[in-house]
Parts: C-alpha cells; sequence; structure tokens
C-alpha cells in the first residue's frame, strides 16, 4: 500500500446502524496505515470524513446539517479536505458534489476502501472525486493488521453485504447492493485476529445474516459459521445482526439453546401487526407466522431477549392497521423495540403509493406505540432486580467516570460501581435497580 502524498490529521463523523460503524473502524484503519492520525476534534482535522445512512428521512437530514457545521471550518481552512460516504454518497453521488461546491469527495459504499487512492489522486491532480460503482467487491479494504482499538472488548464483523429482499420501503438495495457474503475463511481469521488481541465478543454483521452463504458455492450456511465461530479460542460471546424473520429456520432457534457462547438476545424486524401491511411492504410472512418463529425461539431458548423494529405511517395503514399493531406488540411482549415514522426513500415501492398518511396522525400512532413498549420494557426489566447476571465490562459509563458499564448476554445494559475492573473481564453482578433503558446493579 502507497503512503499518501501529506499524511493528515482525519476526523471520521459516522451516522447509522452497526455496519457503517464497522466501516468507519476500517476506514481509519486504512488511512492510519497510511501514515495519518485520528482525532476526536473536528478543528484539528485536516481531512473530515462523514460516512452516511439514508435508511431514513431523519439521519440523511443530519448528514446535511453536518455539512453546513463542516463548511464553516473549511472557511477558516481552505486546505482541509471534506468527505462524504456511504449510503448517502452512494444514493446522491455526484449530485452531493453539484450540491456542496465545498465538498471534495464523494466514496459509494463499494468504493470506502478507496479513500487513501482517491486523496492521493486529488493531491495530484487537484480535481473533485466521486467513486460510486456498486460493482466493487465484496470485501472493499485491503488486508491489514486488524485493530479493535485500545481496550476494546467487543467488536463488529461484518459477514456479507447488500440485500435481494426489496421490501417496499426500504432503500437498502439500491445502496447497499445486492447480497454477497464474505467468504468464511477470511471471516474466521478476522475473528481469530480480534481474538487475539482482546477481544472477547463478536457481532456478525449482515442486512440478512440468515442469507450468509446461500448463494456461494463451498461456503457454510449461517448455522454451521456460528459453530465455526464457536470454536475460536477467546471468544467468548457472539452476537449477530439482522435476522429477516421470513428467512429465520428452526435449525437457527434450535442454536440459541444448543451453542454456548451464542448470546440470549436476537433482533427480529416485525414492521407491522397488520397482515395487509406486512404485504404491501413485501416482507413475506404473515404475523401468525412471525409468531410462530417467536415462539420457537422461546422453547429452544426460554431466556431469549427479542428486540424489533416498528414503523407507524406507512401508505394505506389505517385504524384497524394500527390497532393490530398495538395488538402484537402486547401479545408478543418484546423485550423493546425501535420504532420509526415512515418517510418516503428513493427508489422504493412504497415512494410511489398514493395513500399517504399525514404527520399528525403518524406522531400519534408512533407515541401510543412507545407508550405501550415502555410499559413493557420496563416491566421486562424489573424482573431482573435481585438477580445475578454476567456483564462483560466494555468501559466507564457515560453518566458516572467511577461506575463501570456492560451488558449482559441478554444484551441489557448494566452499570455497577467497580473502578477497578478492567475492560474485557467478566464481572459477576446483582441487579438492585432496573430503568427504561439499563439496570443497576453492585459487583459480587
Amino acid at each position: 500500500m502507497k503512503k499518501m502524498m501529506t499524511p493528515r490529521n482525519f476526523f471520521i463523523q459516522t451516522f447509522g446502524c452497526q455496519m457503517n460503524v464497522y466501516d468507519s473502524e476500517r476506514i481509519a484503519q486504512v488511512l492510519c496505515a497510511g501514515g495519518c492520525r485520528q482525532v476526536n476534534d473536528p478543528a484539528q482535522a485536516d481531512l473530515i470524513f462523514i460516512n452516511t445512512c439514508s435508511v431514513r428521512e431523519k439521519p440523511e437530514q443530519k448528514v446535511y446539517s453536518a455539512l453546513g457545521r463542516f463548511r464553516r471550518l473549511k472557511k477558516k481552512n481552505p486546505n482541509l479536505r471534506i468527505g462524504v460516504g456511504g449510503c448517502v454518497a452512494q444514493q446522491e453521488g455526484q449530485g452531493l458534489l453539484d450540491r456542496a461546491p465545498f465538498l471534495d469527495f464523494v466514496l459509494g459504499t463499494k468504493e470506502l476502501g478507496r479513500i487513501q487512492e482517491v486523496l492521493e489522486d486529488m493531491e495530484k491532480s487537484g480535481a473533485r472525486g466521486c467513486a460510486v460503482d456498486l460493482r466493487g467487491r465484496i470485501d472493499p479494504y485491503e488486508r491489514l493488521p486488524l485493530s479493535p482499538g485500545p481496550g476494546r472488548a467487543t467488536s463488529f464483523v461484518s459477514i456479507m453485504q447488500g440485500c435481494d429482499n426489496f421490501c417496499s420501503f426500504c432503500i437498502v438495495p439500491f445502496v447497499r447492493g445486492r447480497e454477497v457474503s464474505r467468504p468464511s475463511k477470511d471471516l474466521l481469521e478476522e475473528i481469530s485476529i480480534l481474538s487475539s488481541q482482546g477481544v472477547k465478543e463478536v457481532t456478525l454483521l449482515g442486512q440478512n445474516v440468515n442469507s450468509y452463504g446461500k448463494r456461494t458455492a463451498g461456503e457454510p450456511g449461517f448455522v454451521e459459521l456460528l459453530e465455526k465461530v464457536q470454536e475460536i479460542p477467546g471468544i467468548e460471546r457472539i452476537r449477530f445482526t439482522t435476522s429477516h424473520p421470513k428467512d429465520l429456520s428452526p435449525e437457527l432457534a434450535e442454536a440459541f439453546g444448543r451453542l454456548p457462547k451464542l448470546c440470549e438476545h436476537i433482533h427480529l424486524p416485525l414492521q407491522s401487526g397488520s397482515n395487509r401491511i406486512l404485504e404491501r411492504m413485501n416482507r413475506g410472512y404473515t404475523r401468525e407466522e412471525f409468531e410462530e418463529k417467536v415462539l420457537n425461539l422461546r422453547r429452544a431458548c426460554p431466556e431469549i431477549s427479542i428486540t424489533t423494529d416498528m414503523i407507524v405511517g406507512f401508505p394505506g395503514e389505517d385504524d384497524q392497521d394500527h390497532r393490530e399493531t398495538l395488538q402484537a406488540i402486547e401479545k408478543i411482549q418484546f423485550d423493546d423495540l425501535f420504532s420509526f415514522r415512515y418517510s418516503d426513500r428513493p427508489h422504493t415501492r412504497a415512494s410511489l403509493f398514493p395513500d399517504k398518511i399525514g404527520e399528525e396522525v403518524k406522531q400519534r400512532r408512533l407515541s401510543e406505540l412507545q407508550a405501550i413498549q415502555k410499559r413493557i420494557t420496563e416491566d421486562k426489566n424489573k424482573a431482573w432486580e435481585g438477580r445475578e447476571v454476567e456483564v462483560l465490562v466494555e468501559g466507564p459509563s457515560k453518566a458516572r467516570a467511577q461506575e463501570r458499564t456492560g451488558r449482559t448476554r441478554t444484551n441489557r445494559i448494566v452499570n455497577f460501581s467497580g473502578e477497578s475492573v478492567p475492560v474485557g473481564a467478566f464481572a459477576k453482578v446483582r441487579v438492585r435497580h432496573a430503568f427504561a433503558h439499563s439496570l443497576k446493579g453492585e459487583l459480587l
């Protein structure tokens, strides 16, 4: 790998999902390998890179707000380079450069690993850069020594890119491309390296992890991949996200009761409790089929924590559809959920549907849904009071530096006093108080 002509201080701002966090970490590794240094203050940087999300309208708006802030820095420092990557970059391409004359380069989702090459080309030519080819390799990064960062106990690992499901509301296939699985040999080597660097927990990432290996001859399926990760010494916990309900197999449900390192948590997006709306969303399952998969998971692993996503105000959603969604939440009893108001996304079928829902109605429905789930989550968390849990320590608590924070195997955040407990240690903690989004306990 050639070094950049001028080593730079760089700052990365990341919006969106865990896949973007993973991508930003790899981009930082590419830049550091080329002689750059990462800084935490954009005012100290002479390269700012924004890794973007366009899955909903709100995170996309945040990108343009960030560009406005960084534009002011460029006025003070004309030599500052500003780049945008990820899903908004893939979606808008050259249009971003046209809209923001102060922007220097744009990198699509399959071109992120070329960041150093693009910077070098800019140094030579003085021209702005735009690379948004979706036909790039599945692993766009050169093979680098992996580093999860100092004192990290957990790490994301991307196992596949893209999605073939084409849900009517979702832009992912258009900005991430079609499903492609990374070679299992590369994945297992990456996880082994992370383990040797002190990582205890890995989260396997994909838009639909259940499809891993299905379209690649000679590769294991997803459950077999989990079994192979299970065998890697030093890795004590395995998580994954996200599963598409239509592809969740009985074998995967059974794996939760069989694989000791597989954490008792799954994120399974329902999106709506109305079969009519699920069909319009092109989700490929009914509410009843979803509920049967939840039963299979709970039979295999009674302690399993199940979280979900919900969209309110999808085009054509009437009051009865909304009531059915609320009924589904009450019946299934998710441990937590992430809920969003529907917003049109470019290129999607739903954006062309004529029967849009007003913003006031969407907000009312969102508030009703969130109130029900808040009660359910608080009740479920309260059931942990007095119980002993194993916490993988991730670092100091955000609220109190003298406290440690980490997660249980069921993905609940636990804060407890214990400054002497090192990052990466497994702590036995008794839960004393439950809150809506976390637990508080004492070290045993």
